[in-house]
């Protein structure tokens, strides 16, 4: 059985070499934001998350972060304050895209395909929606992701392997800093 999810993604993603944090908003439904830290081990994702409310999230944004490592009582905020502390590391990019995901249970194979890839500095309209952004690829141009843990299901590699896709690495956060990075040095 495949189930059918359909995301409205919008992330502000806190980037360096060993530390990956996200916050997710998914749908517009601002009750439901998701910080996620992602680290990767060889070619295996692990990923670990907690909900945020709205001040939690403002305070992270703010950067005003030294209260919230003795006030909160979840450990992934702690780490990424305490990251963004002595790291310097602060929000950089608000990566905003739209998601339809597929998800075979039984094998676990997860397929997304991300449309309208946007970006955008303006970090402190990210809780409004009322930002200004730039798409990152041309129209029509989408993402496939097809994740799996173990097998590939044979039925699901033959379909992907009829269309001529073109088998490449593709980071969200790089391509919206790139893009961003053009509109500012004009």
């Amino acid at each position: 059985m495949i189930i059918k999810i359909h995301q409205f993604i919008q992330q502000i993603l806190v980037s360096q070499r060993d530390l990956n944090g996200e916050f997710d908003i998914i749908g517009e439904d601002l009750s439901y934001i998701v910080l996620e830290k992602k680290e990767k081990l060889e070619s295996r994702c692990y990923k670990k998350s907690c909900r945020l409310t709205v001040n939690e999230y403002k305070t992270i944004v703010e950067g005003d972060i030294t209260d919230l490592v003795y006030d909160t009582d979840k450990d992934l905020i702690k780490e990424l304050a305490v990251d963004m502390l002595i790291r310097n590391y602060k929000p950089k990019v608000i990566v905003d895209y739209e998601r339809i995901a597929y998800v075979e249970e039984i094998t676990n194979v997860r397929i997304t395909f991300d449309m309208k890839i946007s970006a955008s500095y303006e970090l402190d309209k990210f809780l409004d929606g009322d930002y200004l952004s730039f798409y990152v690829l041309p129209s029509g141009v989408n993402v496939l992701e097809v994740k799996f843990d173990d097998i590939l299901p044979s039925y699901i590699r033959n379909i992907v392997e009829s269309f001529n896709f073109k088998q490449t690495s593709f980071s969200k956060y790089y391509y919206c800093r790139k893009i961003m990075d053009c509109y500012i040095r004009r």
